[in-house]
């Protein structure tokens, strides 16, 4: 099972910008679609945005237009660009990735970052 790194995540002001980036290693699977999600508290967790490796992507509805997903495939890297930041926006943020290899499918989580946007 791949491993993944995610980095980024943090405290900003409401219309701030910050950059996660999620970084896949380990193993000779094939990477398909990664995304993020986000968990705020009493809440399940939702999709933010989904990215194919042929670079198709999905995104909740309240973060269209505001959020970028995108993937670097040579670094088996996914990035979430997240600009005009609301408190509803606060939440641990997860890097999700699928994974192929013998006929299997496998799916690989971080262990979350924390974003807060607050004044």
């Amino acid at each position: 099972q791949v491993q993944l790194v995610e980095s980024g995540g943090g405290l900003v002001q409401p219309g701030g910008s910050l950059r996660l980036s999620c970084a896949a290693s380990g193993g000779m699977l094939r990477l398909g679609t990664m995304g993020w999600y986000r968990q705020a508290p009493g809440k399940q967790r939702e999709l933010v945005a989904t990215i194919t490796s042929g670079g198709s992507t999905i995104y909740e509805a309240s973060v269209k237009g505001r959020f970028t997903i995108s993937r670097d495939n040579a670094k088996n890297t996914v990035y979430l660009q997240m600009n005009s930041l609301k408190p509803d926006d606060t939440a641990v943020y997860y890097c999700n990735a699928v994974t192929w290899g013998g006929g299997s499918r496998y799916e690989s989580w971080t262990q979350g970052t924390q974003v807060t946007v607050s004044s």
